[in-house]
């Protein structure tokens, strides 16, 4: 039988079909050439025209393009689907449905995967079905029907049927869904989309087919965004952990393909492979789940890629280092030049098949002289195994194998013993000397090989070198941040500490007058001086780089740039997750909050952090008279910034240096933002906070697909902003816009009243942020431990009636057990008062009246402000599953956002000209 390329004898039925649709196209195409009067030679399997320039068979062409026009993605070839496009906010937002046709079904993974929901690659539909056609059922029955789809009805085919591609009633291989959304997606989605995948555990594609244009593309760049934190052995000490992009990290790869047919799902044994003995993972999609034995489409020629990454735990780790795993889906006499890669760069290929023809056998010996280890899975045929054994005996010798590297696997072989037996040859190829690749690696090999590589276009390559000329200067982070960036040194924590007194008096009730001069001189001095200087050549450099005409290449740069200071910032010890946020001091005592409880890395924010303290010195000169408006040299710097804000990138709101909002860049940013705006201008301001470790960050994300930095210790200490857009067609019934998002990050770390000074500075910034606001989520990681900050910005705010709509979420971040809602729980965060409130209470002056939130006037305990999450993880990190309940909750608390902002529960909304001035005042 000719291969057709889809996987596994569970699919016998889809070679039938293929063969009755060649000889279809076959005859349709000599009919077409009777018609047209064209005598030349007819090769089977060629189109019109194709003969000469073309080893793809017409029907892949028209396929592909019934694919995209199924799935309503056709419009999306010449445009690309945007990042932007997939995140806007929707009617369908609030809704949690299920797909009823083949269009839903792109739009719907995207949402589950920004979602990180474990469902997130089922494409069963469901179908409304008209109530005199449905059956009489219990009462209980759900009013829609969900229709699982039997794919082994039917096998037999019209062979004058020009395709049998999925219709609006039946579903789609999800394999086919990704494929298709991938070919229709611009490089930037393309890199969420396989980051969410990597946070779901899923397979990630590596090589993508290309059907219509006959390219195969590496996808590197989408790869570049994959940062995962593995353990070593022995574990458990500080520094055992390692954080690292998964394209520049070497590991050692093994391969498993098919030939011809096998009736052993290699899927399948992979995720067996991969999965610990008291939990099944399925990161590959494979033939017993559902939908799984669904014929691919346009889907055969994928490769994908999954790590084994260990946790430094002896009793739970597989393997005690990290390995890379590659699946190519189809036979690998179909693809050829897939399966040659992956030969080059494995340490070991597991061919899995039922008996190896005299056809296969040529193949294989080609491969003569290949440092790669072969290992054969054989599941024989009847009265094969003599042929099996005559070909086996032949390639033993060219492909270095012995009789061990034959297994076979039949139906009364043990699972579990077999899966064994695969790891522990797996791990003595890794003992053994072996190839280590990284991902980049895999690239170098696929060019010279004839593939395409996506990192390959122009934008690409010359923001990565604008990226290398500034990342190649920076020798020592300390000496780089005192010689390039200038102005965020003393001169600014200064100028930030005059700024913060003025505010301060400005509110007295009988402000020294002599004493505010005093320091407006000063401010103008320190101002001056920083005006003195100009920007550096590094910073030169990154504002060329977002200030080029092409916005792909902007974008590429603010990547490239992303990644560059990450690999140049000094490697310091990772301590294992639970431990990052439990080595800050319980009890204050002598401690110092005066200085943040980690260093901060070089990052973008840092870059613009410059251009904004030449923009907020320059602006204080212009408006103290001493430089005319007309001398400006950085007006135009908001609007650079503005840029990047609508592109998805957060901005800083509040400086993590110093832990001083600067005014004037935000206004500018602000007044920018206006402008462009125009006639869509209305805001609704929603804000997060919580100290970190908390998960509020994990939790914007999760909802609104945002790219705040998340789960990570070390990250940025500031506040930051992201703006969502509003779909036009749903902003009258929301009442907005677009939905400024505010994470407070590290800001608020926790400091005691104690404290003093810390603690002032946090609660006055957790004011601020929640003044801004219309709605604001307080994310706590125990339910008794409101951070004392926040308590005291809900008692200013509460003076001066401006109290957003709030929820407070308690995240279980160890414990996957914590569903729905617990009273008890929920009675101690407000009736027992803690030590925290009573001191918070005190130095508000609000007397003993009030000791907690159940005392203050504008909260309501009937209505539901209180929300537990589930864990994210089911199991021990890396390798564990991501947990459904957790994004089902996340989208009700989602819905609730949104409810809230449409019923104008939340503050009244705002243009951006209100927001303007509630800075200024606030």
């Amino acid at each position: 039988m000719a291969s057709s390329g889809y996987s596994d004898l569970g699919e016998v039925t889809s070679e039938i079909k293929a063969s009755e649709r060649r000889t279809a196209v076959a005859i349709a195409d000599l009919e077409w050439r009777e018609m047209e009067g064209d005598d030349c030679e007819f090769h089977y399997g060629e189109g019109p025209n194709e003969a000469q320039d073309s080893d793809f068979p017409i029907e892949e062409r028209s396929r592909l393009q019934e694919m995209l026009f199924l799935l309503g993605l056709e419009t999306y070839q010449t445009q690309k689907l945007s990042l932007q496009d997939a995140l806007q906010i929707s009617s369908d937002s609030m809704k949690n449905w299920a797909p009823q046709t083949p269009k839903d079904l792109p739009w719907n993974f995207l949402r589950k995967l920004q979602a990180l929901n474990a469902e997130a690659r089922n494409t069963t539909m469901v179908l409304d079905l008209p109530l005199d056609t449905r059956p009489v059922e219990k009462e209980s029955q759900m009013e829609e029907e969900i229709i699982y789809w039997d794919t082994a009805e039917d096998i037999s085919a019209d062979i004058y049927s020009f395709s049998e591609l999925p219709t609006p009633d039946t579903p789609l291989n999800p394999l086919d869904l990704l494929c298709a959304l991938l070919l229709s997606s611009d490089s930037f989605l393309q890199q969420e989309i396989v980051s969410k995948m990597s946070l779901c555990q899923f397979a990630l594609p590596l090589i993508l087919p290309d059907p219509e244009n006959h390219y195969h593309t590496f996808l590197l760049w989408a790869m570049r965004g994959t940062v995962r934190t593995w353990g070593s052995q022995p574990p458990r000490v500080v520094g055992s952990f390692r954080e690292d992009s998964m394209v520049l990290s070497r590991a050692p790869a093994f391969a498993f393909v098919r030939m011809e047919v096998s009736s052993n799902s290699k899927s399948q044994l992979l995720n067996d492979v991969l999965s610990p003995s008291h939990r099944q993972q399925d990161c590959f999609w494979h033939r017993d789940l559902n939908l799984g034995t669904n014929p691919r489409e346009i889907a055969d020629g994928l490769v994908e890629i999954s790590w084994f990454l260990p946790s430094g735990r002896e009793d739970l780790d597989i393997f005690p280092e990290p390995m890379a795993f590659l699946n190519l889906r189809g036979d690998i006499g179909s693809h050829w030049l897939q399966f040659k890669l992956l030969t080059e760069i494995s340490s070991a290929v597991f061919i899995l098949t039922d008996n190896i023809s005299k056809k296969e056998y040529k193949l294989l010996s080609s491969m003569k002289g290949s440092a790669t280890k072969y290992y054969f899975i054989l599941s024989p045929y009847r009265g094969k195994r003599n042929t099996n054994l005559r070909f086996l005996n032949r390639l033993i010798p060219v492909l270095k194998m012995d009789h061990s590297h034959v297994l076979v696997k039949v139906s009364s072989t043990d699972s579990v013993g077999f899966v064994r037996r695969v790891r522990a040859i797996v791990a003595h190829v890794t003992r053994s000397p072996c190839r280590r690749v990284s991902v980049e690696d895999m690239a170098n090999a696929a060019r010279k090989l004839g593939l395409k590589v996506d990192e390959d276009c122009e934008e690409c390559q010359r923001a990565k070198d604008r990226m290398e000329r500034i990342t190649r200067k920076i020798k020592d982070l300390d000496a780089y941040r005192r010689d390039e960036l200038r102005l965020q040194g003393e001169l600014w924590r200064k100028a930030a500490q005059v700024e913060k007194e003025l505010c301060q008096i400005q509110w007295a009730s009988d402000p020294p007058e002599k004493y505010r001069a005093e320091l407006r001189h000063r401010l103008l001095e320190l101002r001056m001086q920083q005006n003195d200087h100009g920007p550096a050549w590094g910073v030169q450099e990154f504002i060329s780089g977002i200030s080029s005409p092409s916005l792909g290449e902007k974008q590429y740069f603010l990547k490239w740039m992303e990644w560059g200071l990450a690999r140049v910032a000094q490697p310091r010890p990772r301590p294992p997750p639970e431990m990052i946020f439990t080595l800050r001091p319980k009890h204050c005592g002598a401690v110092d909050f005066s200085e943040p409880f980690w260093p901060e890395p070089l990052g973008v924010e840092h870059f613009l952090r410059e251009m904004g303290q030449f923009y907020e010195a320059e602006s204080c000169l212009v408006e103290a008279g001493k430089l005319p408006a007309g001398q400006r040299r950085f007006a135009h710097f908001p609007g650079l910034a503005l840029e990047l804000l609508l592109k998805g990138l957060p901005l800083e709101l509040i400086d993590g240096n110093t832990l001083s909002p600067p005014l004037r860049w935000v206004t500018g940013l602000l007044k920018e933002l206006h402008v462009r705006l125009e006639r869509r201008s209305r805001l609704v301001v929603l804000s997060a906070l919580g100290t970190p470790g908390t998960g509020k960050s994990t939790l914007l994300n999760s909802m609104f697909g945002l790219q705040f930095a998340a789960g990570r210790g070390h990250g940025p200490r500031g506040a930051f902003m992201q703006l969502i857009k509003v779909a036009e067609s749903f902003s009258p019934d929301l009442g907005c816009d677009h939905i400024l998002v505010i994470d407070s990050g590290g800001v608020i770390t926790g400091a005691r009243t104690e404290a003093g000074e810390r603690f002032e500075r946090e609660a006055s910034l957790a004011t601020l942020i929640m003044g801004l606001s219309n709605v604001t989520v307080v994310s706590l990681a125990e339910t008794r431990n409101i951070p004392p900050a926040i308590l005291h910005a809900f008692l200013r705010l509460e003076k001066t009636g401006h109290m957003p709509n709030y929820q407070f979420v308690y995240q279980n971040l160890h414990d996957v057990s914590a569903l729905g809602s617990k009273p008890r729980e929920r009675r101690q965060l407000l009736d027992q008062p803690s030590d925290v409130g009573r001191a918070t209470v005190q130095m508000e002056k609000q007397g003993d009246g009030i000791q907690t939130l159940a005392d203050l006037a504008f909260w309501d305990p009937e209505k539901q402000h209180i929300w537990h999450i589930p864990g994210l993880w089911h199991g021990v990190p890396p390798m564990a599953a991501v947990n459904l309940a957790y994004s089902e909750a996340i989208f009700e608390l989602k819905r609730c956002l949104l409810e809230n902002i449409r019923n104008g529960l939340s503050n009244q909304n705002k243009n951006i000209q209100q927001l303007i001035e509630l800075v200024r005042r606030l």
